[in-house]
């Protein structure tokens, strides 16, 4: 953790810029570069994987409302504790700095199958104004568990992407974003839930449509764009490596955090990822190997840092399901900042105060900086993206 303690925050943005035939991009670091040319010299010379980032985890969900939560404390206490915690508006997260997103869907073709929760019917908990007309229109929902955990700050994917292409459009500058997302289709033992669609290839074919209804593929970083003429997307990433920072910077990187059945369907009959819009979570040898999801900072750290060494690029999660909160273990913390991986989740950018001072956020105002494992010593102490 001594690159990151160590530091140091200028306000290099600040100073006057330099025109890109005035700095030296051929220096060895950012700070010799020239006056104001800091920004220049790393969108020319760190790429999408050189960087390292916070962001949130389930990002859209809310608080289960308390007679719902009472009724899971009865049946699953430990479930019930793993569940509490929740996130403010995806304007407010981006705002403070979160540059990876993640948003579970729910396959909903015709519309109205999530519209009446079984959890608010049996506790006669009062839905918010507007739910049911929402539920009920055709598309892909947003929602952690089905009937007990259906509380968003944005309800519908369209929603979601539309709050978060308005404050990508409204700051071009920020490095790239990743969201990443879980295709859920799984059942509960809870009487009366809903029983999901299951994604197949017909579900992830309209779930790449409505993102492109949204997002245009030049506001994409796309599979396509990585591979460029390489055979696969793989060789593109071990042989050519990913675009530059500044070719990507204000653009979204979607990945599809999944597994097995579901990413057959999703890669079909793909050599790579040729069209798709998502990267997927699959193993190094794969030919669609750019992305992978390796959580479990404290015991995968020596996989993540040889993944991102080969020039991949990792997700993994500083804490899950409230237990480092409610502790202050900051162990699996400073292992995910320090492991190499360019995007660590939270759901704690902010201390939860009903459990104490745990959070997990860059220092001193840092949004991204420079990565621990991709010659650090190249960004001279200086932030990718501070805080304004």
């Amino acid at each position: 953790m001594r690159w990151l303690l160590g530091l140091v925050v200028v306000s290099f943005l600040a100073a006057s810029p330099a025109g890109a035939t005035d700095c030296n991009l051929g220096a060895p670091d950012a700070a010799s570069a020239g006056i104001g040319c800091a920004r220049i010299w790393m969108d020319h010379n760190l790429h999408l994987n050189d960087i390292v980032t916070v962001g949130t985890h389930n990002s859209y969900k809310e608080a289960i409302p308390d007679r719902i939560m009472g009724l899971i404390r009865m049946g699953a206490r430990k479930s019930a504790e793993g569940l509490d915690y929740s996130h403010i508006p995806l304007t407010d997260q981006l705002n403070d700095g979160a540059r990876a997103i993640e948003i579970d869907v729910v396959y909903d073709p015709a519309g109205g199958l999530y519209a009446h929760p079984a959890g608010a019917a049996m506790t006669g908990y009062e839905l918010p104004a507007g739910f049911v007309e929402t539920m009920s229109k055709p598309g892909f929902k947003v929602l952690h568990v089905q009937d007990i955990d259906f509380r968003a700050v944005c309800m519908t994917l369209i929603a979601c992407l539309q709050e978060l292409k308005a404050w990508s459009k409204a700051h071009p500058d920020h490095i790239p974003i990743l969201l990443t997302m879980n295709a859920k289709d799984d059942e509960i033992p809870f009487p009366g839930s809903v029983t999901p669609l299951k994604f197949d290839t017909a579900a992830f074919d309209a779930l790449d449509a409505e993102i492109l209804s949204v997002f245009s593929r030049d506001n994409i970083v796309t599979p396509d764009q990585v591979q460029g003429s390489y055979p696969t997307l793989r060789d593109a990433v071990l042989q050519h490596g990913w675009p530059t920072l500044g070719e990507t910077r204000g653009k979204i990187l979607f990945a599809l955090d999944e597994e097995g059945d579901k990413l057959k369907a999703y890669q079909g009959g793909r050599k790579s990822l040729e069209g798709r819009v998502m990267f997927i979570n699959t193993t190094e040898d794969s030919p669609a190997a750019a992305y992978l999801t390796l959580n479990e900072a404290l015991t995968d750290t020596a996989h993540i840092t040889k993944d991102v060494e080969l020039g991949f690029l990792v997700r993994t999660r500083a804490d899950a399901d409230t237990v480092e909160a409610r502790t202050n273990d900051t162990a699996r913390r400073d292992k995910a900042l320090a492991s190499g991986a360019q995007y660590v989740s939270t759901d704690y950018m902010h201390p939860d105060t009903r459990f104490g001072a745990y959070q997990a956020r860059l220092p001193d105002g840092v949004i991204a900086a420079c990565n621990p494992i991709r010659r650090p010593e190249r960004c001279a102490g200086l932030p990718v993206e501070a805080s304004r």
